[in-house]
């Protein structure tokens, strides 16, 4: 609008994965700074979790009288009455100074109650805690989740994890439209600084800088690392595909923490295995060096370990010359079955061999060109900020 501004939503989170029971928990402090010429007297919060939440109205608006195929995880769930308990649950909400707020939820919204009005160029700090249950993006056919490997593992791909500020602009005011699960995104910018803590045998990688790369990788996991800042031809492996295997036969309990931070983001994601290979090569952009990044089990090569790494960085060069410099310090690209789903800095991709190690010129294709459009949505919407709750195919076409 012609009065244009942004809001600004700045998270220090805390979040943790269960395993076994296939649940995180986590608390943040968000400071909200109020750049708009308005006077604020309540602030939504987006719980998209919640279209997961037993009493969701997303099954009735997503139905249809012609019910398409189900696989056999899906139809137990659906017409078994193994109904998921899904959704997030809200511990507290409180503010700086450890008040509880008042709050109300309406399905995938929160509205959170201040104390007195927030003021232009004021900033407001509160907390919140909660915790839900993990969903099998396979069976369901989300765009987030876990799924399980024939040997027991799981992959898990993480977004819409937490409580997550609603934007509020001069042309609607808050934007509170409910999250059905089928609708695109818009967030304020914002800086995040995320601890999360796994099983210590798992491999992750997340929205954001490593903070304590000292401290998580093994000498020579760093050696590769700095041999890896210096290649820009092909990708250097970090955690080999024996490597991988090997830890996937440990199911540790002892767990690790790893620290991020990111600067004007508008979201956040991070992806975890103990099954996961890992590698990345350096991409000159301008005077800076950006690290393109892959994800992926061992059921996703030899394809993954040929082609990901080169498409994300052949990605980012084509969508540089073409329009700017990307300004993030890398971009990753996660393989997770019958995925396609971008959140800044990571994506998750869908592409996997047969069995025996055989690449039809469909999956090979299909895979790189995923990749392609995944990873160029660090562009559109997620530096340009286009507005995809309204808009979607500003971006889609692309």
């Amino acid at each position: 609008g012609p009065s244009y501004y942004q809001q600004q939503a700045d998270y220090v989170m805390d979040v943790e994965l269960d395993d076994k029971n296939k649940k995180l928990t986590g608390s943040e402090t968000i400071t909200y700074t109020n750049n708009s010429p308005d006077k604020l007297e309540y602030l939504w919060v987006q719980l998209d979790q919640n279209k997961r939440a037993k009493d969701s109205k997303t099954p009735l608006i997503e139905s249809s009288n012609a019910q398409p195929a189900n696989m056999a995880g899906s139809f137990v769930q659906n017409y078994m009455g193994n109904e998921f308990d899904g959704g997030f649950n809200i511990m507290e909400v409180k503010d700086a100074k450890g008040n509880p707020l008042k709050y109300t939820i309406n399905q995938t919204m929160m509205r959170v109650d201040m104390p007195k009005n927030l003021m232009p160029s004021e900033k407001f700090v509160f907390s919140i805690k909660w915790w839900y249950n993990i969903n099998d993006h396979v069976v369901d056919r989300a765009r987030s989740g876990y799924e399980t490997f024939e040997d027991g593992n799981r992959g898990y791909v993480i977004a819409q994890f937490y409580p997550r500020m609603a934007v509020y602009n001069d042309v609607e005011g808050w934007q509170n439209s409910q999250f059905w699960g089928r609708d695109e995104f818009a967030l304020p910018f914002g800086n995040f600084e995320v601890n999360i803590t796994v099983p210590s045998d798992h491999i992750m990688d997340a929205t954001g800088e490593l903070q304590n790369r000292k401290e998580i990788f093994t000498k020579e996991m760093m050696s590769r690392y700095e041999a890896a800042q210096k290649s820009f031809d092909k990708p250097v492996i970090i955690v080999t595909q024996a490597e991988a295997e090997a830890a996937s036969k440990k199911f540790e309990t002892a767990k690790r923490t790893w620290k991020f931070k990111a600067e004007n983001v508008r979201d956040y994601a991070f992806a975890t295995s103990r099954r996961y290979i890992w590698d990345m090569m350096a991409v000159k952009m301008g005077n800076r060096t950006v690290m393109a990044v892959s994800l992926y089990p061992p059921e996703g090569n030899p394809l993954w370990e040929q082609w990901s790494t080169r498409a994300v960085a052949s990605t980012l060069k084509s969508y540089s010359r073409m329009t700017f410099d990307y300004p993030y310090p890398k971009a990753i690209s996660v393989n997770a079955k019958n995925q396609g789903m971008e959140y800044p800095m990571i994506c998750w991709n869908h592409g996997r061999p047969n069995k025996d190690g055989s690449i039809s010129d469909r999956t090979k294709f299909g895979m790189i060109s995923v990749i392609i459009h995944e990873v160029g949505h660090n562009y559109f919407p997620m530096i340009v900020n286009s507005d995809e709750r309204q808009w979607t195919w500003m971006d889609e076409g692309l």
